[in-house]
């Protein structure tokens, strides 16, 4: 079987201030493909997704997503292009409530409403009305990530998806991913 890429990275390069932090990173990642960056604490795996989702600019190499150039390009256009990344510490509205946070992430064209996101993670529908910092750090991370789907994304970029939850949460989130299979995200 042969799949499409839909994401294409070639001699990436990064830095934080004067450090080179990436140095020549290449992956490629197919439709419906899952794909998981291993390494050590400070290898770099964070700040590979970051640079993809243009939260670090590049100053080399090439990002083609869905074809397309989008290395250098800002955060907010990349993410309107599918590509969405929720970061390691989540990224969430903490003064706004679980619904506001979703609402947030929504895109009139995306498959995703709020329906699907409370039936994969009935917690949240439970604490809709909760505010994010009222929220564990497991249902933080589902917010985070329902937040994404509601964006409609063609690739979802989660880092460290599960740092710090209880096994049961990671569970769920990994039979979540799981069911989400079967719809066209890569992750």
């Amino acid at each position: 079987m042969t799949t499409t890429a839909i994401l294409d990275v070639a001699d990436l390069h990064g830095y934080y201030g004067k450090s080179h932090v990436l140095q020549g990173v290449a992956l490629s990642v197919g439709e419906g493909e899952l794909v998981t960056l291993l390494g050590r604490n400070g290898a770099g795996k964070s700040t590979t997704l970051k640079t993809i989702a243009g939260v670090v600019t590049p100053r080399g190499g090439q990002v083609r997503f869905r074809g397309k150039d989008i290395a250098g390009q800002p955060p907010h256009r990349i993410a309107a292009q599918g590509l969405c990344l929720v970061p390691e510490h989540r990224g969430i509205f903490k003064l706004l409530t679980v619904e506001e946070n979703l609402k947030l992430g929504a895109r009139r064209d995306s498959p995703w409403q709020l329906a699907d996101i409370y039936r994969i993670f009935p917690r949240l529908h439970e604490r809709r009305r909760n505010g994010g910092a009222n929220l564990s750090g497991g249902e933080q991370q589902m917010l985070a990530i329902g937040r994404a789907l509601m964006n409609h994304p063609r690739l979802l970029m989660l880092d460290e998806p599960v740092e710090g939850l209880a096994p049961v949460i990671v569970e769920e989130i990994v039979a979540q991913r799981k069911s989400a299979r079967s719809s066209p995200i890569a992750t």
